[in-house]
């Protein structure tokens, strides 16, 4: 084995692999289920897909997920999808503003980020809310 290859299967062993646990969590089709995505909505494949990142993380990991709309970059805490061609993502702006926006999830470009949580505090994690089923 080369001296290379060691130093990387060691290092991969003391750090636990988190990076490749999160990116296995990317990989299309896996995370979401391989049967029938192609069918399913552009929504539900951005929240499958961000649901699956954020269950790969440990305690001491949070996922910062920021959408840029216009000027606007905002940190969402919370995604909604009320049609499967629309997603509401609510979080708060530069200046602690809450802020929603509501876009084509065919068109959100989303930016997601593993980052470690500071010692002693809480790590957030994003909040998946279903539509209401309407009565019938």
């Amino acid at each position: 084995m080369a001296l290379g290859e060691l130093a990387k299967q060691l290092a991969g062993q003391a750090i636990g692999n988190p990076a490749k646990e999160v990116m296995d969590a990317l990989r299309p089709g896996e995370a979401a289920g391989q049967h029938g995505a192609a069918a399913e909505s552009p929504g539900a494949v951005i929240l499958g897909q961000l649901q699956a990142m954020q269950k790969a993380l440990r305690e001491d990991q949070e996922l910062a997920v920021y959408v840029q709309s216009g000027t606007e970059m905002v940190r969402v805490y919370e995604c909604f999808l009320p049609s499967g061609q629309v997603i509401v993502l609510s979080g708060t702006d530069r200046e602690k503003n809450i802020t929603r926006v509501v876009a084509p999830a065919g068109g959100v470009q989303l930016t997601c980020k593993v980052m470690k949580v500071q010692a002693g505090a809480k790590a957030a994690r994003v909040a998946f809310k279903a539509p209401r089923q309407k009565p019938e």
